[in-house]
């Protein structure tokens, strides 16, 4: 166990065992974010609250402009928040850079529109590069790629080149390299927009089994009202503000 999540141990074992109670992997409560543009300032979120438990699949929809990349840029460490908390796995992180790098790296998985693969890397070698980055090595390393990317049906294909895979397969590398290391968070950033609708459909089951099987608290953000049908919550932002999905 990361030893810096160490003291939220006991907390976590104990809300697992209350199976009435899933556990919270991610929360932010109240939270703002201004940018500067000269002289002005826009308001982008507007005490956003909101919070996912594990296994459970949250969409989140909102036309261009409303604040939801911004929303998912916060819960992934990778902004931080003119106002508010954030909570990773139990960690309060609200304003500590150190702590926003470290759970960003140990505890959040992304996968993004672009697939964002080494074209000179295999998939096997694609996600031990990001596991290399969280500190695993060697054959540990060589082992977890291997194993994720088996989760994602793609254990026949280890060692092709992004430019021998469809891609649909490359979305899987990429979904394997964001699974790699276990973390308790997966973010996706549009990840059907790529893909035509049968390959996006299969995505979104993929999704949802692996945050099931797994037990990641996964949010969406998406335009594809596909990802409707492997959601357990619709979650609409509009002017930055939480807002009913069917005013979209």
């Amino acid at each position: 166990m990361n030893a810096m999540l160490a003291p939220f141990c006991c907390d976590r074992e104990e809300r697992e065992r209350d199976a009435l109670s899933p556990r919270e992997v991610l929360a932010v409560e109240d939270v703002r974010k201004t940018f500067e543009e000269g002289s002005q300032k826009v308001e982008v979120l507007r005490g956003v609250s909101l919070a996912v438990d594990q296994g459970e699949v949250v969409a989140l929809e909102g036309p261009s402009g409303s604040g939801k990349t911004t929303l998912l840029s916060i819960m992934g460490c990778i902004l931080t928040p003119s106002a508010g908390r954030i909570r990773i796995a139990g960690r309060e992180v609200s304003g500590d850079e150190a702590a926003l790098r470290d759970v960003r790296k140990r505890s959040i998985g992304f996968v993004f529109q672009q697939y964002n693969l080494f074209p000179a890397l295999t998939a096997q070698e694609n996600v031990e590069y990001a596991l290399n980055v969280k500190g695993a090595r060697g054959r540990g390393a060589a082992a977890e790629a291997a194993r994720v990317l088996d989760l994602v049906g793609l254990g026949d294909r280890r060692r092709f080149l992004p430019r021998d895979l469809s891609g649909g397969q490359k979305q899987r590398v990429a979904i394997a390299r964001a699974l790699a290391g276990s973390p308790e968070v997966l973010l996706a950033d549009e990840p059907t927009a790529n893909l035509d609708t049968a390959v996006g459909t299969q995505i979104l089951e993929l999704f949802q089994k692996l945050a099931k099987d797994e037990n990641k608290g996964l949010v969406i953000v998406t335009h594809d009202p596909k990802v409707r049908n492997v959601a357990d919550r619709v979650v609409g932002i509009r002017d930055g503000r939480l807002s009913d999905p069917t005013e979209h």
